[in-house]
């Protein structure tokens, strides 16, 4: 058996204070973020307060009437009282204003016209709810069965399940309830009142051919089925009309609100002059109530002693007090890092921010900005992430103001944006019937003096959304 004994040990460790995590959480927010906040942190420290301005104080106080102007008598005759000199199409008419459905209301209302037994209606409505904002069940019906049967108490059977889906198929939007893509395309191309041969050959494509139609083997296709290249492109101008995610389609009243940009930075350029400052529109700011501070004086007394009665309540005050300083000093500390970052990026990249060309942005990484800021590369990656800054040009995110450098045959460096910019216009430009492959684009690169690898140029292509060439490929 070992022997147990102590010693002391000398170890150096690398702690975060309480106040330091605070500001790396404030430092990671938008400006969005921010405001929602620190008016969290109102609410739950009684001691912090939003610092009102005196314009806004008197914006706020209502403007004394005096009482002698309701008691003078009006010698305005009553017929001024009235005018009769419009139309009845200038009369002002009500403005109704109604919510909106979503997706699984417009589908239960549908169902509520159908003669179901009210068990059908109760699975049929849990099996609605099972549909995901896109319009696809994604969930297996054995599963959906068995959660019934736990939440709701109802037995039911995979192939009441699959009668009732059936059934929701039929429904509107073309193509809600399918359980994969071919299944969403067949629904709608099924739905469509007429039947041209374009409309029978794209569901002969989409029932037995839909992988080699995914992959745009258009050739073997063509021969397979016999069809000149006028008529397979017909069914295919068909089946690019149908949706992919039919629960789109119906949006009288989406679940959620598209998000918005709230830019975290504002800069002006006039007569060859920057102006950048921080958008603080909506930030409220905050200082200490006063009150409490005399409070603990009063509690103190003038030599100091406290009751034992009060001691619990100074404390408590005292903490508040102190946790709204720490949260004051850490918001005055985030404003100052982010105007010492993105002061030194305008410094950096004046060029592009005259007119947003941005070919004339310089390769800059986040080494870069924090040699220049004497902050962390982590301090500089924390204000860059999630923010804006709102221009002449447009709001555009901070991310797209970092890009790597390449060397070219002359030894400059350029932007890894001008290598998009090329293939973006090459792309552009092919023959879609023989598209550009990554070995093609890699070797028009190299002609124009930049020395690029292919897997580089498929990266490249990847973070532009561009597929690969046989995906791109056209009839």
């Amino acid at each position: 058996m070992s022997n147990i004994n102590q010693r002391q040990v000398q170890k150096l460790l690398q702690k975060l204070s309480p106040q330091q995590i605070q500001m790396i959480k404030l430092l990671e927010l938008p400006a969005l973020q921010l405001e929602q906040r620190i008016k969290q942190e109102i609410e739950e420290n009684p001691v912090l307060e939003e610092n009102v301005t005196e314009e806004q104080k008197e914006d706020e106080q209502p403007k004394e009437i005096s009482v002698e102007e309701y008691l003078r008598e009006d010698d305005t005759p009553s017929y001024k009282y009235h005018a009769n000199n419009y139309s009845k199409d200038d009369r002002q008419r009500p403005v109704y204003i109604t919510g909106g459905r979503s997706l699984h209301e417009f589908l239960e209302e549908q169902l509520g016209f159908r003669n179901l037994t009210p068990h059908e209606q109760t699975v049929g409505k849990y099996l609605i709810g099972s549909i995901d904002e896109d319009g696809y069940l994604r969930r297996d019906l054995g599963s959906i069965a068995d959660d019934i049967a736990f939440s709701l108490g109802v037995e039911t059977s995979e192939e009441e399940l699959e009668h009732l889906l059936g059934m929701i198929q039929e429904f509107e939007p073309a193509g809600v309830g399918a359980r994969t893509l071919q299944e969403c395309l067949l629904l709608q191309i099924a739905s469509k009142s007429s039947e041209t041969r374009a409309i029978r050959l794209a569901k002969k494509i989409l029932s037995n051919y839909f992988e080699e139609f995914t992959k745009k083997h258009y050739e073997k296709l063509m021969s397979r089925l016999g069809v000149t290249q006028d008529e397979f492109r017909d069914a295919i101008e068909e089946i690019t009309h149908l949706s992919p995610k039919p629960g789109n389609l119906y949006n009288e009243g989406g679940s959620e609100s598209m998000p918005y940009i709230v830019p975290d930075f504002i800069l002006d350029y006039q007569n060859g002059r920057f102006d950048l400052s921080l958008n603080s529109y909506n930030v409220p700011d905050v200082k200490i109530n006063r009150r409490y501070v005399e409070m603990i004086r009063e509690m103190a007394g003038a030599n100091g002693n406290v009751n034992d009665g009060d001691k619990e309540a100074l404390q408590f005050v005292k903490n508040k007090i102190d946790s709204a300083k720490w949260f004051i000093s850490a918001i005055k500390q985030r404003q100052d890092t982010l105007m010492r970052t993105m002061t030194e990026i305008l410094n950096y990249q004046q060029d592009y921010f005259r007119d947003g060309d941005q070919s004339r942005l310089r390769p800059m990484i986040l080494k870069d900005i924090a040699d220049r800021t004497g902050l962390d590369v982590s301090t500089i990656s924390r204000v860059v992430n999630s923010k804006y800054i709102q221009t002449h040009f447009g709001i555009i995110p901070l991310k797209q103001l970092f890009s790597e450098a390449m060397q070219t045959d002359s030894g400059a460096e350029v932007s890894s944006y001008e290598i998009k910019n090329i293939l973006s216009e090459c792309i552009e430009n092919e023959d879609k019937r023989k598209p550009l492959t990554d070995e093609v684009l890699m070797d028009i690169l190299n002609d124009k003096g930049y020395h690029i690898a292919r897997r580089t140029v498929a990266k490249y292509r990847e973070m532009l959304g561009i597929p690969v060439a046989r995906l791109r490929k056209q009839i």
